[in-house]
């Protein structure tokens, strides 16, 4: 039998508790002042138990299940409103995550300003979009050092410095692998030095929190570029580094040369993943976190935020890089700075009979989408978010509306339950398997 403890203010009736239990079963028992295990800190985030229950508590000491719940998601006592500041109203379903194996708490989605800072947003549209992201309590705000040139790094800048939100409030990621300012090109020394200060002063930040490198550099040893990264944040310029677009490979290398040189390791990788891009996420990145620490950062969901229509959809619904031969070389013009307008050649990278198949697909999906009262692109959002490695969801915006929409996909995350991904499973045809294991002495 389990034991029964009570826990009385008054010390005094600790030593005739367990005879009045014994006396007289129907007692009445004052348990209200006993308090109950704390709960798991995923319960406790999706109750936003902040400043809210602290006020609970101060009004009154008996907060039952259905004033918690009020607290957190409606933000209103049923009896008596309350004033909550701003840091309680966080979006119903956001989660805050360790990014990889660091301290580093992120918000389950972010801020992909590729398409907010593109030249058909004006500077007041993407100020609007951001003040949205940060009210709804995302925290991560991803950026290049080429994204529109210069303009995403110098405007971003330029809101932080105009709002004067607490540096330690916002999380800022910028890339580095391309230089908006000369022909050079790679991940030498020199180069990510030039590109991390030249990033600085744009942000006009005293520091970048997490400086991603941008497509791996086979010209340039890789012990170089750890010691470079060592460097930078050993000068208070970054505060921890990670990659983007790097194979399985190239992670492990780089953290056996830092574990080597005693450097500081990566602590995140950014790749793509979405319902037609699943390999490497489902595969290898949990493998990289369990065995070195390595967390997940993923981009377009929906093609970092093109314009979703009803008609072209299969085009729209692809990310660029995914029509790419892997083996193929990479260059700026050709992959980041493609003009929204001209994503027809994805068409071309699709033979005919894949085309009409994956038609096929989304008009399933587009179906199953309207059965659960949602859109297609908040559909694959919440589906990715499903999956538990990835920590940080990065999502476009070029309009207030269009973020808005996708941050309610968090509120369908709970409805993707078993059945539903089975179904969605049956639709897509395109789980991931690992290849079977061949036996060398069977070859022979």
């Amino acid at each position: 039998m389990s034991q029964l403890v009570l826990c009385n203010s008054n010390n005094d009736n600790n030593n005739n508790s367990n005879d009045n239990l014994s006396e007289d079963s129907t007692t009445p028992l004052t348990i209200y002042r006993c308090r109950a295990p704390i709960a798991s800190l995923d319960c406790m985030e999706e109750f936003s138990a902040g400043s809210g229950l602290s006020a609970l508590a101060e009004r009154d000491s008996t907060i039952t299940k259905e004033r918690l719940l009020l607290s957190g998601l409606t933000h209103s006592a049923p009896a008596a409103p309350m004033q909550l500041s701003r840091q309680t109203s966080i979006t119903p379903g956001l989660r805050y995550k360790n990014l990889g194996k660091s301290g580093l708490r992120v918000s389950n989605i972010g801020l992909a300003t590729w398409s907010t800072f593109s030249s058909g947003v004006t500077e007041e549209q993407a100020e609007q979009i951001i003040v949205l992201a940060v009210d709804s309590g995302i925290n991560v705000f991803d950026l290049s050092e080429a994204y529109s040139g210069p303009r995403a790094e110098i405007e971003l800048g330029r809101i932080l410095t105009r709002r004067a939100w607490k540096r330690s409030s916002y999380i800022v990621t910028t890339k580095i692998y391309w230089s908006t300012r000369s022909d050079e090109r790679g991940l030498s020394r020199k180069h990510i030095i030039e590109s991390v200060k030249s990033s600085l002063t744009r942000l006009q930040l005293s520091y970048i929190d997490v400086v991603i490198v941008h497509k791996s550099d086979p010209m340039c040893p890789m012990e170089e570029i750890v010691r470079a990264m060592h460097y930078c944040i050993s000068q208070g310029w970054a505060m921890y580094w990670g990659t983007a677009r790097w194979s399985p490979v190239e992670v492990m290398e780089a953290y056996t040369n830092c574990r080597q040189f005693n450097c500081v390791t990566p602590i995140v990788e950014q790749t793509e993943y979405h319902m037609f891009c699943r390999e490497k996420t489902e595969l290898y990145m949990p493998e990289l976190y369990n065995k070195i620490g390595v967390g997940l950062m993923a981009w377009s969901p929906v093609s970092i935020g093109m314009p979703q229509g009803k008609e072209d959809a299969t085009a729209q619904l692809f990310a660029r890089a995914s029509f790419r031969n892997k083996y193929s070389s990479f260059s700026w013009t050709e992959d980041e700075t493609v003009n929204k307008e001209s994503y027809s050649w994805m068409k071309d990278r699709i033979q005919p009979e894949e085309s009409r198949r994956q038609t096929e697909r989304i008009r399933e999906l587009n179906a199953l989408a309207e059965r659960l009262g949602c859109t297609l692109s908040q559909l694959i959002i919440a589906w990715c978010l499903k999956n538990e490695s990835v920590q940080c969801l990065l999502l476009g915006a070029t309009t207030v509306d269009q973020l808005y929409e996708s941050i309610q996909s968090l509120q369908l995350v709970p409805k993707l339950n078993t059945n539903m991904m089975t179904e969605i499973e049956r639709i897509l045809e395109n789980k991931p398997t690992r290849p079977p294991m061949i036996s060398t002495l069977a070859l022979r």
